[in-house]
């Protein structure tokens, strides 16, 4: 009954827009985005790429790995990956609202739908690790939005990972410079139980170089097995 008369009060004094959408919030209590921005935003169905989670286009044999066609052609570092869909649509505006908008009250729900899609890469992870902004960015902008999501998994967050220099956003540069770009830009910040299994998480996953250059460093640092998990893929990452 308080929460339905603050909601009333909020949207007829303050008249609070969906970060997502922009219309009127029926319940501003409950977050920055409406009901209906959240449930626009379709599962994932079908045949998965074991990897990086995109679509296959049919299903493999039962004996087969299921690897899409980039995952096959360049070897991966991390063993298994998800995210809760591609980078478009709400889930994009949702996001946005969240690493530009300062909208950090995003971050449990968008947290609850990674734990929903990611749920076997969780199972039996020891520590989630968030992927580190520079310094400069980060106090930029205020917080990191990986460690925002990471605390909200279910899993204890290991702050193992430290950035050793700035990096363009991976998404401005073409395919083929992805990797050079976030070459050597981590180091460990502290070292990982050994044998642990870990789970990097961040935000957008393009060609999966981020989270590749992290799972080698903590792997060398004496991690056991190393996944990963995101919010979002990159749109267009389809083989």
């Amino acid at each position: 009954m308080i929460r339905g008369l603050t909601d009333a009060i909020l949207s007829l004094v303050l008249a609070p827009c969906c970060a997502c959408c922009g219309c009127a919030l029926d319940q501003p209590t409950k977050g920055a985005v409406c009901r209906r921005c959240w449930t626009s935003i379709p599962a994932s169905t079908g045949p998965l790429c074991q990897i990086c989670g995109d679509a296959l286009p049919t299903w493999p044999l039962p004996d087969t790995i299921r690897r899409c066609i980039r995952c096959r052609r360049s070897p991966r570092v991390i063993s298994f990956g998800r995210s809760i869909g591609p980078y478009e649509g709400a889930l994009r505006e949702i996001l946005q609202a969240l690493k530009y908008g300062g909208r950090r009250s995003v971050a449990a729900p968008l947290a609850a739908a990674m734990a929903s899609a990611g749920a076997n890469v969780l199972r039996g992870a020891d520590f989630v690790v968030p992927v580190p902004l520079h310094l400069v960015r980060q106090y930029s902008r205020g917080f990191n939005q990986a460690s925002e999501l990471a605390v909200h998994l279910g899993v204890p967050v290991l702050h193992a990972l430290r950035r050793t220099r700035a990096t363009v956003t991976q998404t401005d540069l073409p395919e083929a410079d992805r990797h050079a770009n976030v070459r050597g830009a981590f180091a460990l910040r502290r070292r990982p139980p050994p044998h642990s299994v870990l789970v990097v998480v961040d935000d957008v996953s393009t060609t999966g170089a981020t989270l590749d250059a992290c799972a080698q460093v903590l792997l060398d640092g004496g991690a056991g097995e190393v996944r990963g998990l995101t919010v979002a893929r990159a749109a267009g990452r389809l083989p």
